[in-house]
């Protein structure tokens, strides 16, 4: 195979690989019936990690300051968020993930776990057995 024709038919596997896997994320994260929003699940994910300002977490999402403060009300007010006064910054706030909100996220992985192997239970072994070797090579691809 020319090199051309090698350069052509990765480019068109990037861009179908790209494809499907953005298609799979959106489907998991709307069809997967959890009452967490996509773009609220995103925020409490990382606050897994600890607390966080809103200005850390607009970053992290690549989203405007005010577009994530008016999300961290919105979690505050459904009680799945707190925040607390940052302890060397007098003029930002930390963001803490809830209990609440540690419950109502493991509640959405579950659901989206769920709806991933309903559709993963309508494969054949070698169809999965794949799978899991393209798991294998995806976490590669990323960690390059």
């Amino acid at each position: 195979m020319s090199y051309a024709k090698h350069m052509d038919s990765i480019q068109h596997l990037a861009n179908d690989l790209r494809m499907a896997c953005q298609q799979v994320s959106r489907r998991v994260r709307f069809e997967s019936g959890s009452e967490l929003a996509p773009h609220h699940a995103s925020v409490l994910f990382k606050l897994l990690d600890g607390p966080r300002t809103p200005g850390e977490l607009a970053e992290l999402d690549r989203i405007s300051a005010p577009s994530m403060t008016r999300t961290v009300n919105c979690l505050a007010e459904r009680g799945l968020v707190d925040t607390r006064d940052h302890p060397s910054d007098g003029r930002s706030k930390l963001v803490v993930l809830t209990e609440a909100g540690r419950t109502l996220l493991d509640a959405t992985v579950q659901a989206r776990d769920d709806w991933m192997v309903r559709k993963l239970q309508g494969l054949e072994k070698d169809e999965l057995t794949v799978l899991v070797e393209a798991t294998g090579l995806l976490n590669r691809v990323l960690e390059q």
